[in-house]
């Protein structure tokens, strides 16, 4: 077969193979045909792993069957499920051949042309080597198919591939069994009817997007509360203790219920937030990790596997996750709130990291992803984030903000020492010497913002309308408080810092707010997950206000 569009016609799905067996010269033609396939930004990311051994097409059949059985339970029609029972989606045993076509993430630890506006092209260029591989095989009188129902987390496991290597799936290969009466397999069982022609629309005209003001104000006014307040020290003050000896649980008792508006305060279905976002500055050796661990670390989220996920089932705190603008396509999750302004800021050392419209968009967010939570009856909300190269993001807005010198406002991060903390320190001062803007809000928060930042200062701002406890996790959260205290001072009112991170600049941005943390553990993680530690020191306040007897109540005289 030599004519183009017969190859291309004539390529098929192959899952019924006969016992031949592939010579090496067949798999080596193809294989070279995948690597003729483009490559984004010359990255020649693609790799390749072949299988033979028995021991392994089994182990892979059973994470296949294991899957398998998920997808015959995701339709409730019995037609349509006792069809897909019938289907032969697999021939992983049968193939003689079994390759692994998968990309390396890792070339993207270093600046790639063509994955500004999406690193998934990177994957994209693998998939146009495994359609290079089909047609060749195709043209040679062989066949391929691909399997991807599998756990591709066990699958990488048992495989023992790299955390960077990523699998586009299973194929199997050999000689094709059958022609499926040359039409789809899935369409010859009549799974499915593959349209004639492809699906084309011509795009004529742009359509404006709506930007909303960029609103400086907040709804919910500090009303003069002097008679409840009084109540409530009585309240405090009556408790069978010395008057102050709990120290700040009544501190925090005493705001608790000045939020809930109530002498008898309860927390109601606790709700942590961690914003993910991706950072052009990130691409400038700011951080000891490579850019990509925000993708990474999202899915480790949604995996259940990080630290905020423990310390939240460990205090019974519901968890969630929001894609800001992480530099990856995630798929369809009902776990992940896609609330994706772009796919990583620019790199606000050369240009601005963000357009007005996108700040604009970015509080936008944040306020509805927080008035959702409000609406399902929570009352108190955690914010936390991940995103490498935030450290440095927050550090030159805390300069901005505050005044303070570069240098008094950078710390490790990630756990950047030395000659690496010095490189940070000099580029975030060139940035900040580069930036001609105005001294308003909106143009510093465009030039050096980063889009998980910039969702949590508007997600405590819709917190404070809605008469929320404002949980205030580490250095970055503690931005974000800072930008949304300038808009809305009133915000403080509500706000409670969990911990005094190991970041040197949080110490000096907490004495700057006038704010008193809780706890000093030498946190700097990150993810929220000082305040899912110091959630129980609020129950604790709660606690003591609402079930500890008082002198009246017990018969205990006062003095």
């Amino acid at each position: 077969m030599s004519n183009l569009d017969d190859i291309l016609k004539s390529r098929r799905d192959t899952r019924h193979f006969t016992a031949d067996e592939v010579p090496d010269e067949v798999i080596q033609k193809a294989l070279q045909a995948g690597h003729w396939a483009p490559s984004v930004g010359l990255t020649d990311a693609t790799r390749y792993f072949l299988i033979k051994s028995d021991e392994v097409k089994t182990s892979i059949k059973k994470l296949f069957l294991d899957y398998n059985k998920k997808a015959e339970e995701l339709t409730d029609n019995p037609e349509q499920k006792e069809l897909y029972r019938s289907l032969k989606l697999e021939a992983i045993e049968e193939a003689p051949i079994g390759l692994i076509i998968a990309y390396d993430r890792s070339v993207l630890n270093q600046f790639t042309i063509g994955t500004i506006g999406s690193n998934e092209a990177v994957k994209f260029s693998s998939v146009c080597a495994a359609q290079n591989i089909w047609l060749s095989l195709t043209e040679q009188g062989y066949g391929m198919g691909w399997v991807s129902i599998l756990n591709y987390y066990q699958f990488k496991k048992i495989l023992d591939l790299p955390e960077n290597i990523e699998p586009l799936g299973y194929f199997c290969i050999g000689k094709p069994a059958t022609n499926y009466n040359n039409q789809p397999m899935l369409q010859q069982l009549h799974w499915k009817q593959k349209s004639e022609a492809p699906i084309c629309t011509e795009i004529k005209e742009i359509h404006h997007i709506n930007v909303p003001d960029f609103d400086l104000k907040s709804k919910n006014e500090i009303e003069n509360k002097s008679d409840f307040n009084t109540l409530l020290q009585e309240k405090i003050d009556s408790k069978t203790k010395p008057i102050g000896s709990l120290g700040t649980l009544e501190s925090l008792a005493f705001q608790m219920a000045t939020v809930f508006e109530t002498l008898n305060p309860k927390i109601v279905k606790p709700n942590i937030v961690v914003f993910a976002a991706d950072h052009g500055i990130a691409n400038h050796g700011v951080s000891d990790y490579p850019q990509d661990v925000t993708r990474q670390m999202v899915n480790n989220f949604l995996d259940g596997g990080a630290a905020i996920n423990v310390f939240c089932k460990q205090n019974n705190i519901e968890l969630s996750i929001v894609d800001s603008g992480v530099n990856y396509d995630f798929p369809t999750n009902a776990k992940l709130i896609d609330a994706k302004i772009a796919k990583g800021t620019q790199s606000f050392l050369h240009v601005p990291a963000m357009s007005e419209s996108e700040v604009h968009f970015c509080f936008e967010k944040g306020k509805s992803i927080v008035e959702n939570i409000a609406k399902s009856g929570s009352n108190c909300i955690g914010f936390g984030e991940m995103g490498i190269g935030n450290t440095s993001t927050a550090s030159v807005l805390m300069s901005l903000l505050t005044g303070f010198p570069i240098q008094d406002c950078i710390g490790k991060g990630t756990g950047v020492e030395n000659e690496k903390l010095l490189l940070k320190q000099n580029l975030l001062q060139k940035a900040l010497d580069n930036y001609s803007g105005q001294a308003e809000l909106i143009s510093q928060l465009s030039y050096f913002g980063g889009f998980e930042i910039l969702q949590m200062a508007g997600g405590m701002i819709a917190a404070f309308d809605h008469k929320m406890l404002i949980l205030v996790d580490g250095f970055i959260c503690t931005v974000a408080y800072l930008i949304a205290s300038k808009i809305n001072p009133n915000i403080k009112q509500n706000a409670v810092f969990c911990h005094c991170s190991a970041e040197k600049a949080h110490s000096e941005l907490l004495n700057y707010l006038e704010a008193k943390p809780i706890l000093n553990l030498d946190l700097r993680l990150g993810e929220g997950t000082g305040c899912a530690v110091a959630f129980p020191i609020l129950k604790s306040a709660e606690a003591f206000l609402n079930e500890m007897a008082s002198f009246e109540s017990a018969g205990i005289s006062r003095k």
